[in-house]
């Protein structure tokens, strides 16, 4: 990359930065015996998804028998698993079937596509990946139709938004996102994954302060569980791409969207520079508002390699 591409770059990430300087936030170890608060885990994408979910209880601590599952991946936009815009097919299609194992009556795997849905769905390869599962559970839903309006408690910002219906009827929510840079919130990770959930996105980013509208949808559709996908890293030029993509090989799983958001943050290089969770905006403010916690040097991890 050249130092003009760079700068660019930079530029864009650095407007959703907050004040203050970068370091390297990491999670303390899990005693052994426990259960972690987070999970770490380097490999091929779909044992490590497994291996992220296990430690964490396995998925039957999230999913009972006869609960209706969402999952919620990146697949908005008509691009390659290798440009890292949608999260990888294999990580997916693993969480689908461990679902599946754990009991689940249906699972879903929605997205409201920026790009034509039928595009989307084909060349991110989650489609065909999870059609042995079951050929009809990943879905491109963007009629209004699908959709209710729903008044948000307690926002902040954003009073209410159009949530597709079956996420509302769910009784279990995965966030699935695969970590990329943002444009404008910085990152793309589950929290602002979540956006993929709803109708009408062009008011988060015009009508109402984005960060804070992130947080206010976030405390509605909140995920029970997330895990990213990080086996590649979009660290410049999200969310669309093209931009420099790092094979970083891991999955992270957290119970707490915010702390895995926050550890996908301090883990990976962003921009071509490392941050704080603390500088990302959206990431602080769900913290101060009890959403979930971003000090990942007090909650307990823990590291595999499969």
């Amino acid at each position: 990359m050249n130092r003009r591409n760079f700068l660019k770059y930079q530029f864009q990430g650095m407007l959703w930065l907050a004040a203050g300087g970068s370091g390297l936030l990491l999670p303390k170890a899990s005693p052994a015996g426990s259960t972690p608060e987070i999970s770490i885990v380097k490999g091929e994408r779909a044992a490590a998804t497994r291996a992220a979910v296990e430690l964490l209880g396995g998925m039957q601590r999230f999913v009972k028998p006869g609960n209706r599952v969402i999952i919620k991946p990146n697949m908005s936009f008509a691009r390659p698993p290798a440009a890292g815009t949608n999260t990888s097919p294999e990580v997916v299609r693993e969480l689908a079937i461990m679902c599946r194992e754990a009991g689940a009556a249906s699972v879903l795997i929605p997205d409201n596509v920026l790009h034509m849905a039928e595009a989307s769905l084909e060349i991110s390869g989650i489609r065909d990946a999870c059609a042995s599962v079951d050929p009809d559970m990943v879905r491109a839903i963007s009629s209004p139709h699908l959709y209710k309006e729903v008044v948000i408690p307690n926002a902040a910002d954003i009073p209410r938004t159009d949530i597709m219906n079956v996420v509302l009827k769910s009784d279990v929510l995965i966030a699935a996102p695969t970590a990329k840079s943002h444009s404008s919130a910085g990152v793309s990770l589950s929290m602002k994954g979540m956006m993929g959930l709803i109708y009408d996105r062009g008011v988060f980013h015009g009508r109402y302060d984005l960060d804070t509208s992130i947080v206010d949808l976030c405390t509605l559709p909140k995920a029970d569980l997330a895990v990213i996908d990080a086996s590649r890293v979009l660290s410049t030029g999200g969310p669309q791409g093209p931009g420099k993509v790092i094979r970083e090989n891991t999955v992270i799983a957290s119970a707490d969207m915010v702390a895995a958001d926050a550890t996908a943050v301090s883990l990976f290089e962003w921009y071509g520079r490392r941050f704080k969770p603390s500088q990302v905006n959206h990431i602080r403010l769900a913290h101060k508002r009890g959403l979930g916690r971003m000090d990942i040097e007090n909650l307990s991890t823990r590291r595999l390699s499969v």
